[in-house]
């Protein structure tokens, strides 16, 4: 199963690459790719992703679609 998402287009306009969003969200750059590719992840994981890309929990829509 896949979900669309904008984690790449939202870390690439922050100038961050994907090892540097995987350290600062605490998982894995392979986790990183795989989500950045459709792959679906845990809440947890998610959360962990907006966080350090700066954002609110209550603006995981402009992120992960539904």
């Amino acid at each position: 199963m896949e979900q669309t998402n904008n984690v790449k287009k939202i870390r690439e306009s922050k100038m961050l690459s994907k090892a540097e969003l995987a350290r600062m969200a605490g998982i894995s750059p392979l986790t990183i790719d795989r989500i950045e590719r459709g792959k679906i992840c845990r809440l947890a994981t998610k959360r962990k992703i907006l966080l350090a890309l700066g954002l609110k929990i209550t603006q995981k829509h402009r992120v992960f679609k539904q």
